[in-house]
């Protein structure tokens, strides 16, 4: 198991540390032009300062990396960019390109979902290791297992565990057999930003239904509501245009256990149109190519027994 040392934005991270009970951040990389590729889903994710702060002052769990435009990033995470407003972000990004702003230009951006982040009070933080060059850009990658990557790890869960508040929030992601040890990998709990960017790569930046691929008129759908207990799940999502969200979501449409698309009869008889929806009743669904990520029956008949107006 690994974990990656990211150099950090002094501000992003002062700015992120003050937001009461957060779940997820996004730690953006201006350039857009390439994906992180460093670690897998559930690894840690640490937070380094600009010098002359040579200390480690908290992290995250890895979930994803893509590059999107930074109008849908700002939708999905919000304040959890690390800035108050899309203003600000935007000018951030322009001021580290060292670009001529435009008003008229949706920037791609890079992304780093993280999950259940933690940040160390400023007694706390720590040093970093004994190897760290200060001409590193971007960061650097370290063994958790052994030698200094060991050392690093076991100085992170000291500092959780004197973090009540913490403890459930971190260890139901990165457990441990003993007070300290080889650290084991659990995926992280997905938050609504990290949900919404997941299903959106997931179902390739298409449409369930229709295939459509401009992705502000897509949204990922869950298909058991949140607020129904339905988890950040991308087996219980669906990317779908912005219509037929609305309609899932109201049961006038649902999906069946052999992934096809159903249209209600109560839009016509409610509304005395439907057409175009009725026109794709049947059809297959276009799925992820991973059958894991495939929305899950459980989730299915939740929908067609609670919400689908039949």
């Amino acid at each position: 198991m690994k974990t990656f040392v990211g150099i950090t934005d002094n501000n992003w991270f002062q700015f992120l540390s003050t937001i009461p009970e957060i779940d997820e951040i996004n730690f953006w990389q201006p350039s857009g032009s390439s994906v992180f590729r460093a670690l897998h889903p559930g690894e840690p994710f640490l937070f380094k300062l600009h010098s002359p702060l040579n200390y480690i002052v908290g992290g995250g769990f890895f979930a994803h990396s893509t590059i999107l435009p930074i109008s849908l990033v700002w939708e999905a995470f919000g304040v959890k960019n690390g800035a108050n407003s899309l203003i600000e972000m935007r000018k951030r990004l322009e001021r580290y390109r060292r670009i001529t702003p435009s008003n008229l230009e949706d920037y791609q951006i890079g992304c780093i979902l993280l999950e259940q982040p933690f940040f160390f009070n400023r007694d706390n933080w720590i040093p970093v290791p004994s190897d760290w060059k200060m001409n590193i850009v971007r960061g650097k990658s370290y063994d958790l297992t052994m030698g200094l990557g060991k050392e690093l790890w076991d100085a992170v869960q000291m500092r959780l565990q004197a973090h009540i508040n913490y403890n459930e929030k971190i260890w139901n992601v990165a457990d441990n057999e003993a007070t300290y040890g080889n650290p084991a990998i659990v995926l992280p709990r997905l938050g609504q930003g990290s949900f919404r960017v997941l299903v959106t790569d997931a179902y390739n930046r298409r449409c369930a239904v229709t295939q459509e691929r401009t992705l502000p008129a897509l949204e990922a759908a869950h298909i058991k509501p949140y607020g129904e207990n339905g988890p950040h799940r991308i087996d219980n999502g669906l990317l779908l245009r912005s219509d037929i969200h609305k309609l899932l979501d109201t049961g006038y449409v649902t999906i069946t256990e052999e992934h096809r698309f159903e249209v209600s009869r109560r839009i016509k008889e409610e509304y005395e149109n439907g057409r175009d929806y009725y026109a794709m009743h049947g059809i297959n669904l276009f799925l992820p190519q991973d059958k894991a990520l495939r929305p899950s029956s459980e989730f299915i008949t939740w929908h067609n027994e609670n919400v689908y107006r039949g």
